[in-house]
């Protein structure tokens, strides 16, 4: 049958067809695609997620309550007046003095409000030593950052003139002055960072600048458009900063790794022998198709991260959807087009020192010797393998997952970290206190304030806090806040036992009995927990989720399975080693120095259902471009084992260059002084790097080399499924493969 009789079944061969005989309007259209996206976001505007739709549970509740109140909580700030030595106490004139001091010079400032001594509010230490001068800023909390400057300065001027104390200030406002200016342009530091190091890999992988800048062109493309649909979309359903960061992360991996794929295939078909056309053609058949099963597979998995009930998860989930989605597209629709007009300009721009590159039809000669050792010897590759993986994954059997306190994110790097800790010594909880939101008919009934008075009185009685026990009441609204420290203080296991007693024990038995009274009780370590509770209820749902669509995809685009089978488990090994290189790493403390980091005895409590997500979807692009590869070459008539070195080999390349790009691009994170990011990145760029080498070169290939010729079984019952396996190219296609009994082979 001649070419042009054959009839291409597939989507992205269609697509890809398609666009190569209208170049130009298959890149007027993408690039309209973008600028209307971009108009549509910008005109529209962009919904962030509200404090109040944050968490479910009592945080919601809260928060939810203060929001139809119409209550904006101020920044509340607190200075620290601490004598350095055992001499002087709060009772001494020169304690008092500074007191005062303080409270004149914030006063002064004309940027805060309701300045309280703590000879008043008795927020005096124990031991006399320490006291506490509150008060809040003027204005939105959201913005206080940007007015507290001139009141650190005040208070840094009762500092100097009072030597023999220590005086610090610390509080919502400050602490996020301090951030912003310390890593405020660190995070856009690594994301702008993230493209240079992309395009450098690039080069390097194909040796010349046109070849290198179109992966990144269409990830920044695919980004860009994305930002304008998050615009949109948060709408319907709000958006964060989060998940803008995590859309651009995921969108120049994908963006990069499908580019990637396609060009190298129509780069190794023409170096064959293809004309243009041709080598188009089977890229688009075979290379688009894997895009298309990899970007398909990548969704379902982000989508799992829409179960959890978390606004945040929610909006990083449909953000990171939507990038690979249009990344996907634009790989099989603009850039078969863009590859079309360009033809042998492709090449342009090639570096003298890497003139004399491979060809991308060389095989790996570092792989094929690997293989060698692999097939020689399945069995005991993948008990090597598999063991090996199992070990580092042994750790995470211990995992402890909790939201990280200051010190704990920050370490020693900052000296605000110093000051909450002395805070938290001094007053424990102080620094973070529970925070009761009370709401009645009349907040000034008797038995409310009855009720109120005995919350206080046995908040401290019960053990659950050491006081003071603040109220403050809101007459117009019917809603008092109470302030209540917890005892543990930075502890958070300690803290939550005494959260435990407040919501069990005391309010139950002094709230809960006046009719009409609702309490939620929020603050940072209610709000840990609740996110705790809700996430551990959603990991079941979301890993069960993604476990059978991915497997279902990977049934219906492989007819096998054995194949579907397979993958699943592979993926589990290598998001199991993940998680067991960040606990040795981030709770332990084994090896942290090696990566800029510290033991800090936790993982932060969001980040294993991220990891699990991203990573299931993204390694999905290795082995669905690998095991297609193996299936096209075990179709045209070699040998299982025969078709698995080859699949493996010629794959190595582009394997290689996507993997370094992504570990480098995570690797970026990694250098944030933020623990959380440090874990982040970390996690990500080993999981990565263990899928690139160990699954997909050694585990991969032995499991299959094992299988023989089950690798491609298919009971008789599932036969009716869909068929979404794609044509090879007429030049590729051989006779019908028959197995050791004659019958013909259904790959």
């Amino acid at each position: 049958m001649g070419n042009g009789n054959t009839r291409v079944r597939g989507i992205a061969a269609r697509a890809g067809g398609w666009s190569a005989r209208h170049r130009w309007a298959a890149v007027g259209i993408w690039v309209l695609f973008v600028v209307l996206a971009m108009g549509l976001g910008s005109a529209a505007g962009r919904v962030d997620v509200k404090d109040s739709d944050q968490l479910k549970g009592e945080t919601h509740t809260a928060a939810k309550i203060i929001e139809d109140a119409g209550i904006d909580e101020p920044a509340s700030e607190t200075v620290l007046v601490q004598a350095k030595g055992a001499g002087v106490t709060s009772s001494d004139a020169e304690f008092r003095s500074a007191v005062t001091a303080v409270v004149r010079a914030v006063e002064k400032t004309g940027k805060v409000t309701d300045v309280t001594s703590p000879y008043d509010t008795k927020t005096i230490s124990k031991d006399g030593r320490s006291a506490l001068v509150q008060f809040d800023m003027r204005g939105e909390a959201d913005t206080a950052g940007e007015r507290v400057e001139p009141v650190l300065k005040a208070v840094e001027g009762v500092q100097k003139a009072h030597g023999s104390l220590r005086i610090e200030e610390i509080g919502g406002a400050s602490m996020m002055k301090t951030f912003d200016d310390a890593f405020g342009d660190d995070f856009q530091k690594a994301e702008l960072s993230a493209v240079p190091v992309a395009l450098g890999i690039l080069l390097i992988a194909f040796g010349a600048l046109v070849a290198a800048l179109l992966p990144v062109a269409l990830a920044v493309t695919a980004i860009m458009a994305t930002m304008g649909l998050m615009g949109v979309v948060s709408h319907v359903m709000p958006m964060s900063d989060t998940a803008n960061s995590v859309m651009l992360l995921v969108g120049l991996a994908v963006g990069v790794d499908y580019c990637l794929f396609y060009l190298r295939r129509e780069r190794e078909e023409r170096e064959a022998g293809r004309d243009p056309q041709t080598a188009l053609r089977i890229a688009a058949a075979t290379s688009g198709r894997a895009i298309v099963v990899s970007g398909v597979t990548v969704c379902v998995a982000m989508a799992g991260m829409l179960f959890t009930g978390l606004a945040e998860f929610e909006a990083m989930g449909l953000a990171s959807l939507m990038v690979v989605a249009v990344a996907m597209v634009g790989s099989v629709t603009v850039l078969p087009a863009l590859l079309s007009l360009l033809g042998e300009r492709v090449e342009r721009g090639r570096l003298p020192f890497l003139k004399r590159r491979r060809k991308a039809t060389t095989e790996s000669r570092f792989w094929t010797a690997v293989l060698k050792g692999v097939l020689a010897k399945p069995l005991v590759s993948v008990l090597v393998a598999a063991g090996a993986l199992l070990a580092i994954a042994a750790p995470a059997v211990g995992m402890k997952t909790q939201n990280l306190t200051l010190d704990q994110e920050f370490g020693n790097s900052l000296p605000i970290v110093g000051t909450y800790n002395r805070v938290n010594d001094a007053f424990p909880g102080g620094s973070e206190p529970a925070e009761v939101v009370v709401s009645a008919k009349d907040i000034n009934a008797p038995e409310v304030k009855s009720a109120l008075a005995d919350f206080r009185d046995r908040a401290i009685s019960s053990g659950a806090s050491r006081g003071p026990v603040e109220i403050k009441l809101h007459d117009a609204q019917n809603i008092a806040f109470v302030y209540v420290p917890l005892v543990g203080g930075s502890d958070l296991d300690k803290a939550g036992a005494s959260l435990e007693k407040l919501r069990d024990e005391v309010r139950p038995a002094t709230l809960g009995t006046v009719d009409g009274v609702e309490a939620p009780i929020t603050g940072q370590v209610a709000g840990s927990q609740d996110f705790n509770d809700q996430l551990a209820g959603a990991v079941v749902p979301v890993f069960a989720f993604v476990v059978v669509f991915a497997f279902l995809l990977m049934l219906l685009s492989f007819r096998s399975l054995t194949i579907a089978i397979t993958s699943i488990v592979l993926n589990l090994l290598s998001v199991g080693a993940a998680y067991g290189i960040l606990v040795a790493v981030f709770q332990h403390g084994w090896g942290a120095s090696l990566v800029g980091a510290e033991g800090v005895g936790a993982i932060i409590t969001w980040l294993p259902l991220f990891l699990f997500v991203i990573l299931f979807g993204l390694s999905m692009d290795y082995h669905v471009f690998v095991v297609s590869r193996i299936r096209e070459a075990r179709l045209r008539g070699r040998t299982t084992n025969d078709a698995i070195q080859h699949g493996v080999v010629t794959t190595a390349g582009v394997v290689t260059s996507a993997a370094v790009i992504m570990v480098a691009v995570f690797a970026i994170f990694g250098t944030l002084s933020m623990q959380s990011m440090k874990q982040m990145g970390v996690g990500l760029a080993a999981a990565v790097l263990i899928d690139a080498t160990i699954i997909r070169g050694v585990l991969l290939p032995a499991v299959m080399a094992l299988l023989g010729e089950r690798n491609w079984y298919l009971p008789k019952w599932l036969h009716r499924l869909p068929d979404l396996t794609h044509d090879e190219a007429p030049e590729a296609i051989a006779p019908t493969v028959r197995d050791d009994e004659g019958q013909p082979l259904k790959v």
